[in-house]
């Protein structure tokens, strides 16, 4: 049997509606289906993402690169989607080639859709070039989204475009949260604060936040500072060595000011497990916009303490830090993990991470609807 056209699903929006979500394996983009659909709306179906290698297989945990963002694809499988759905995954993309992605959109007739997650990219040091991308995709697009009102405060002032706010879904799954509770250890009494040295994107500073807590420790010995970072950085003969920051890690850590833990990348109940024993978890971000971790954090009870920067505070309950690109304000730090420490840890509810998940379904099938109206009018 044939899949339904675009002009079928308009004609009838109880029809399925086929999206080319890039990359639809990712945990944010898995989180934008309905807990219960709504059969009023739309269903809507994604497209797996092919796998990089040029085989016809699905793609299991790698996406990356993504195929579907080959003007080739486009034009290949025109047929079997409705909507294409741009989420993460074009940094390497020249902006030539991103214009040919939607010059080949327009030419098969099909809308696109790009959720602004963010306005700076935090692997690059410098703004150039996804402000490229962005300058091709935030005018392309038939519809943008974005996570938080000072995002789309944002987009509006230097595109003239304002976004459909639509929050961010639950990162981890409610029965990982009931586990990773449920292991939790009783502090008694202490404060127990994490920051996580991963794999250093050029939007992270770590150490000058390290260094802020460790003083706050000395003076309110309530306070247990951990810190954990990947091998690759913080292991000699790691591919992404640092070594002035591995050796005031451990100089800190042999001196008992830190609990330093060096680990290869943490599995997804690994990382739950961990952020759950923490009672905070600070972001030591130079810039930025939004933040997953972030929401991981909510779902698990876990205090998040995070920079002026970016849209964190829009996003969600924390408690803020002042940072400018070139500076780390330790007071105002130190002052907000003390807040924090006096403070009941926000958590998200999991009715709560439902009832939002299906609403975010339903405001993305209302989206979807939308383009394809708006181009089927067009035609």
């Amino acid at each position: 049997m044939s899949s339904p056209s675009s002009s079928d699903v308009v004609d009838d929006l109880s029809r399925t509606i086929r999206i080319a979500s890039v990359p639809a394996g990712h945990v944010y983009v898995r989180h934008l289906s309905a807990v219960t659909p709504d059969p009023s709306l739309a269903a809507i179906l994604r497209l797996p993402d092919p796998h990089p290698d040029g085989s016809a297989r699905v793609a299991a945990e790698r996406w990356w690169p993504p195929v579907m963002l080959e003007p080739s694809w486009i034009e290949q499988h025109a047929d079997e989607f409705d909507v294409f759905h741009v989420h993460f995954g074009f940094d390497a993309l020249a902006p030539d080639v991103l214009t040919e992605l939607v010059d080949a959109l327009r030419r098969e007739g099909k809308p696109l859709v790009y959720t602004v997650h963010d306005l700076t990219n935090p692997h690059h040091a410098t703004p150039e070039a996804h402000l490229a991308h962005l300058d091709i995709l935030i005018p392309a697009a038939d519809e943008l989204i974005t996570l938080t009102e000072g995002a789309a405060d944002e987009v509006e002032r230097r595109w003239g475009r304002r976004p459909v706010v639509i929050p961010h879904p639950h990162i981890v799954e409610p029965a990982e949260v009931e586990t990773a509770l449920a292991e939790r250890v009783d502090t008694r009494g202490e404060f127990h604060v994490g920051v996580h040295a991963k794999s250093l994107r050029a939007s992270m500073e770590p150490l000058p936040v390290i260094e802020a807590l460790v003083e706050l420790a000395r003076v309110e010995p309530s306070i247990v500072v951990h810190v954990n970072g990947h091998r690759e950085i913080l292991e000699p003969g790691g591919a992404k060595f640092e070594e002035g920051l591995a050796s005031r890690l451990r100089e800190l850590a042999d001196a008992g000011h830190i609990e330093l833990r060096i680990h290869d990348y943490l599995s997804d109940e690994e990382l739950w497990r961990y952020l759950a024993s923490l009672d905070a978890s600070v972001l030591p971000y130079r810039f930025g916009t939004h933040s997953g971790w972030m929401e991981a954090c909510l779902d698990l009870g876990t205090t998040v303490i995070a920079p002026d920067v970016g849209f964190y505070a829009d996003q969600g309950p924390v408690f803020t830090y002042r940072r400018a690109a070139d500076a780390l304000d330790a007071r105002s730090l130190r002052d907000a993990v003390l807040a924090a420490s006096r403070a009941v840890a926000p958590r998200h509810a999991p009715e709560f991470r439902a009832s939002q998940r299906d609403e975010i379904a339903a405001a993305h099938a209302d989206i979807y609807a939308a383009v394809l109206t708006r181009v089927r009018v067009t035609q």
